[in-house]
């Protein structure tokens, strides 16, 4: 098993052996027209004017950088998932255009000037919000991760799909703008019994979910921005719920309406669906919070090792219950571990990123990433979360993945015992 050298000296010898790298990388693509000493083909002419792209797109040569599908999950689009491509991101920020979708009856295309929120139920003044009233409120910005419960769900029997945009897509991490939660309800006064709040969706399907008050008037936001720009219809323009570190089907988009009550209204979402079923036949129920997770992007089955020599593996990880404190890297299966380099922004329930380098000379490895967040939790093994969970669930699944390098650097999803 490949054993880290010093990395200070393994970043020297790369930056030393940088040309002769990027030679043995990419020189059977590359058009000898355009490489030094030639002055390239783009450097001949003048490009597109200001304005020829009045909303900017990604390269044409990054057309590959997109959401995903699995047609067999799912009966039909309507009613599906496309997956963040993870394993071609950097950083903590995923951009608009590639956060991953869950619908139940398709995306709502809602017409701003006819959106309308209402709050009504056990408060003292019942009030309808247009979206210019939302805002004119007093906003705030935050950095939140959501993630499906379902992510990882294919998992819990075995090693199913070849890639982590497939078994971790699942999740995203964007700054929201909106108004928080609590100075809606203030405005509309709690009853002294209100305990419980209906989130209705205006989508097809009108998605209804119980939220307890106490988590409501803690760190819940009405946002109608992500990443600074008006939501996109998929992700519920023009306004959805955001309820920070827990299941992403608690965040109910096209948000239409929050009635207060005194108890939960055991919806279809809450019952039939989104509920934990145990070995004994037993179901959990409100399980809301998403625990620590991580999962290591590159290398990954969909971002294999190209070349052997200087390596850096890079991952995500993130947690409901807090901040990512630690995230530990294992190059065997879990045998040995080594603290990785959390690089860039933490933030309360938000994804960070990591990092950790090493000479790679061919050897097999079996990569694994294990997170500890603020509260003392550990990501488990996927063995133990079966021991107490059984593998009946789809939902929350936070064991620990583990990638397989081959001296090809081709890479596998696999287990370990």
């Amino acid at each position: 098993m490949t054993v880290p050298v010093d990395r200070g000296a393994s970043r020297r010898r790369f930056l030393a052996a940088g040309l002769a790298m990027a030679a043995g990388g990419g020189a059977a693509l590359a058009d000898p027209k355009n490489l030094p000493p030639n002055v390239p083909e783009w450097t001949r002419s003048l490009g597109e004017g200001v304005g020829a792209r009045p909303y900017g797109r990604p390269s044409k040569y990054e057309q590959e950088v997109v959401r995903r599908t699995v047609p067999w999950l799912t009966a039909t689009p309507e009613s599906s998932v496309s997956f963040t491509p993870l394993h071609q991101l950097d950083g903590i920020i995923t951009p608009n255009g590639l956060c991953f979708e869950r619908h139940h009856a398709g995306i709502a295309e809602v017409d701003p000037a006819d959106y309308r929120l209402m709050i009504h139920g056990m408060v003292e003044r019942p009030l309808i919000f247009t979206l210019e009233d939302l805002k004119r409120l007093p906003r705030v910005n935050r950095i939140y991760f959501l993630e499906c419960a379902a992510n990882s769900g294919m998992e819990w029997r075995g090693a199913q799909l070849n890639g982590c945009q497939y078994t971790h897509g699942m999740v995203h991490c964007v700054q929201y703008t909106g108004v928080p939660l609590k100075l809606l309800l203030a405005q509309a006064g709690l009853k002294p019994k209100a305990g419980w709040i209906l989130a209705e969706g205006g989508d097809a399907a009108a998605m209804t979910r119980s939220l307890p008050l106490a988590k409501a008037l803690d760190d819940c936001l009405v946002a109608y921005r992500m990443n600074g720009e008006m939501l996109r219809p998929e992700q519920g323009y023009p306004a959805r719920l955001v309820v920070p570190g827990w299941e992403g089907n608690m965040w109910v988009k096209w948000l239409r309406r929050l009635k207060v009550g005194d108890e939960p209204w055991f919806t279809r979402e809450e019952t039939s669906k989104y509920t934990d079923l145990l070995a004994d036949g037993k179901a959990r129920q409100f399980t809301w919070v998403m625990d620590a997770k991580s999962v290591i992007t590159a290398p990954s089955p969909q971002a294999p090792v190209r070349q052997k020599g200087f390596l850096v593996i890079s991952g995500l990880a993130w947690s409901g219950r807090g901040s990512v404190r630690r995230v530990d890297v294992s190059l065997d299966g879990g045998r040995n571990w080594r603290p990785a380099r959390i690089d860039g922004p933490v933030f309360d329930k938000a994804c960070v990123r990591f990092y950790y380098e090493l000479d790679w000379n061919g050897e097999p490895l079996l990569l694994q990433s294990r997170a500890m967040d603020s509260t003392g939790y550990v990501q488990p093994s996927k063995d133990d979360l079966r021991k107490i969970r059984g593998v009946n669930s789809i939902y929350h699944n936070n064991g620990i993945q583990t990638w397989a390098v081959r001296p090809d650097g081709e890479v596998e999803n696999v287990e370990v015992g």
